[in-house]
């Protein structure tokens, strides 16, 4: 299938953080929903549609977070790896909600799981993207100790990402939590330094700095709410937050 470029946009490559839940039902239900699945998959189709190469990295916290299992008592790293592992459960799904729409993807893990998914190399996930395919990056960095935000930076370094696009339930950066604070704004723009000096919650701190070490732009959008994906993608920062140097 060849890689449409229907529409101008200032990005060539995306990589887009999905969490967990995006994949369930709702919050109080965990597991995998059907219908999650196909409607992530028919957000994808309208974004790879635009011509961008696509990278996506999966969060697993629908089925299990490496949190959960220490609070439990659990040793935390066999806790993490059984998060990696419900982030591949997420990413053949999504793949095989892709593929029934007719497009073409790839999972790769960061660690073996060779009968159901490539492991993951960086020029190989780079090539599949110049052929139109889009890449689903699971088992986050294949260690412990570290959040998919981070995985989602730290390949978005690697493939030479233009955007690391951070897919939320809110509709960008506030000065303050929206849900407490009536009178919070929301920035259309920002840069690094300033989420920094203002201790804004955007992702974990090993995650943005990789992103303003390496002057990856972040935008915070609202990945649920109509249009806001598209537009995003498209420069629009009307539907959401840019984080970059130069805002």
């Amino acid at each position: 299938m060849t890689q449409p470029n229907l529409s101008a946009t200032p990005y060539k490559r995306l990589m887009l953080k999905l969490s967990g839940e995006a994949f369930a039902s709702n919050e109080q239900t965990p597991g995998i929903d059907a219908k999650s699945v196909e409607f992530i998959a028919q957000k994808l189709e309208g974004v790879y549609k635009l011509g961008l190469q696509v990278a996506v990295v999966i969060g697993g916290g629908n089925l299990w977070r490496g949190s959960t299992g220490e609070k439990l008592g659990m040793d935390r790293t066999t806790a993490d790896h059984m998060g990696m592992i419900a982030t591949v459960m997420n990413a053949l799904a999504l793949k095989d909600g892709l593929e029934r729409r007719g497009l073409m993807a790839r999972v790769q893990t960061a660690i073996q799981m060779n009968e159901v998914a490539e492991p993951y190399i960086r020029l190989r996930a780079m090539r599949h993207m110049e052929k139109g395919r889009i890449v689903i990056m699971a088992g986050g960095m294949g260690n412990p100790y570290f959040t998919t935000d981070s995985a989602a930076a730290l390949r978005a370094s690697e493939i030479k990402a233009d955007i690391l696009i951070k897919a939320t339930k809110v509709n960008g950066v506030y000065s303050a939590d929206p849900r407490k604070d009536p009178h919070a704004v929301r920035y259309p723009t920002i840069s690094y330094q300033r989420v920094l000096e203002e201790r804004l919650n955007v992702m974990d701190l090993t995650a943005f700095t990789l992103c303003q070490e390496n002057h990856i732009p972040i935008m915070i959008v609202n990945f649920w709410e109509g249009e806001h994906l598209l537009r995003a993608v498209q420069g629009d920062t009307s539907v959401g937050t840019l984080i970059s140097d130069a805002s």
